[in-house]
């Protein structure tokens, strides 16, 4: 075992908020999903972890980047992905821009506007709905409405988790310009409960969001590939459900993540537009051809 592997957290894909590599995602898909995901998981963990300094994550994340790149196989997970990616012909671009996202984390711990928070989810979040959509093959005029799909993604759970964040890693998401202009101080993200103030900041927070799941809709109906299409509707049903919540609801005090039932039941409703979606005539074609 490699000393990046003895820094894991445990977590694995079944424990993330969105569903990852689901049993919609078809058989011969999951394999490089799920390796992209162990390296992904690794560096995260990497960038999160509470003892290492800001030189030791970013000296890890450059032996990953090592590995990936062919320059060596130090690092089992990296070095299987690199080897996954091309057998399928596919790049290390995405999993490349996903590093510099936790190298980001490694050395920064406020983010100062909207504008700011966006350019880090263009690295966080972006590169993994661009993987998945270079994986099925679909055309790069989906990227932008999967790119803002990933953003909401990110920020939510930002947003859901911005006491914990706060409180295990002094690391805010939040754009510090949103806390000033309502009065708030960032200390106050470690309390046991919001004030008005601060769920003032986190519902326009959740409001800029919801134009961002408003581009993103029309993903799903623009895939080729029907059981991407699945996964789609389902992460965009909980994720709008998700951002509902943030719009009234404390974080620091509430709870914002869905239960099990829950869960089930937003994502059959999303699976379910989608199906609706492409039974129904669509323009310029007669009946349901």
């Amino acid at each position: 075992m490699t000393d990046i592997e003895t820094l894991a957290s445990g977590k694995g894909h079944t424990d993330e908020n969105f569903p990852v590599a689901s049993a919609l995602i078809a058989e011969r898909h999951r394999p490089v999903v799920l390796a992209f995901y162990r390296v992904a998981r690794m560096s995260d963990d990497v960038a999160d972890h509470p003892t290492l300094t800001a030189a030791e994550k970013l000296s890890r994340l450059t032996a990953i980047e090592a590995s990936l790149k062919g320059e060596d196989d130090r690092v089992p997970a990296a070095a299987t992905l690199r080897r996954v990616l091309a057998a399928r012909g596919l790049g290390d671009r995405h999993v490349l821009d996903l590093l510099e996202a936790f190298r980001r984390d490694a050395v920064k711990s406020r983010y100062q506007d909207w504008d700011e928070l966006m350019d880090y989810c263009r690295y966080s979040a972006a590169p993994v709905g661009r993987f998945m959509l270079e994986v099925h093959g679909e055309d790069r005029a989906t990227w932008p409405a999967s790119d803002a799909l990933c953003a909401a993604l990110q920020v939510i759970n930002h947003l859901q988790d911005c006491g914990k964040d706060y409180r295990d890693l002094d690391r805010v998401y939040v754009p510090l310009d949103a806390l000033d202009a309502a009065g708030v101080e960032v200390e106050s993200l470690g309390e046991a409960q919001g004030g008005l103030a601060l769920r003032g900041a986190i519902s326009g927070l959740a409001r800029k969001t919801s134009t961002l799941l408003e581009a993103a809709r029309p993903l799903a109906a623009g895939l080729r590939d029907f059981r991407l299409a699945l996964e789609i509707g389902v992460i965009q049903a909980l994720a709008e459900s998700l951002n509902r919540r943030l719009l009234d609801r404390d974080p620091l005090s509430e709870r914002v993540h869905h239960g099990k039932l829950e869960t089930s039941w937003i994502a059959l409703a999303g699976a379910a537009t989608v199906i609706g979606g492409r039974l129904s005539p669509r323009p310029g074609r007669r009946g349901g051809a």
